[in-house]
């Protein structure tokens, strides 16, 4: 069996350190990116709303267009 190894105080703090680091750079960018991402949303949501209006008028004009050609 391997004894364990002991690790440095140093190598232990500069990797706790890193650790905080990269949580506090995380958050920070996660709260720049979020309204961008929250914008966006709201912009495909308007997007799709047009887009499906535009659906609902060319179904509605091509059942009219079938009617007029049935009659």
């Amino acid at each position: 069996m391997v004894p364990p190894v002991a690790v440095s105080p140093l190598i232990k703090t500069a990797r706790y350190s890193a650790l905080i680091a990269g949580i506090v750079f995380g958050k920070r960018r996660y709260d720049e990116l979020k309204p961008i991402a929250a914008e966006e949303r709201r912009v495909e949501e308007e997007e799709k709303k047009v887009h499906e209006e535009q659906e609902k008028i060319a179904k509605a004009l091509a059942e009219a267009s079938e009617e007029s050609i049935l009659k």
